[in-house]
């Protein structure tokens, strides 16, 4: 069973998978949401189709000192929505802090244009989430 990983955010959401063996993770997709969830719950059917997913991390985004924002509270409501729609699943939220800054510095060493950046930040820190989530469970097992 795989792993989705959301870095939920205001204007685009991040999609991230991991392999079968939940080992390594693969960077999806960047969503536009245009303001609505429904075009995010829409695309979480079509992954969900494709691929046997048991848990779903959506990551939270605390502010640096570890309290919670108004963005913090808006992805609570979409995780909420996840919840009722997916009870099915495990949804599980990972603290996000200084992943876009990582994400960003990932870009800065791989050189990639300035335009492109904004369409792939999201999917790099969903990874990032993701990958976190995954090692977190790892040496919890230990």
């Amino acid at each position: 069973m795989r792993i989705l990983g959301i870095d939920y955010g205001e204007a685009r959401v991040g999609l991230a998978i991991t392999d079968a063996l939940n080992i390594t993770v693969q960077g999806l997709e960047t969503i536009k949401r245009n303001n609505s969830d429904k075009i995010i719950l829409k695309k979480i059917d079509e992954i969900l189709s494709k691929y046997e997913i048991d848990t779903i991390v959506v990551g939270m985004p605390y502010t640096l000192k570890g309290t919670k924002s108004e963005r913090t509270e808006k992805t609570e409501q979409f995780v909420h929505k996840l919840k009722c729609k997916y009870n099915k699943l495990k949804i599980a939220t990972m603290d996000e802090r200084l992943t876009t800054v990582e994400a960003h510095k990932t870009m800065n060493l791989l050189n990639v244009d300035k335009k492109k950046k904004k369409d792939i930040v999201d999917t790099i820190s969903a990874v990032y989430i993701l990958e976190s989530y995954v090692n977190l469970n790892k040496n919890n097992q230990k």
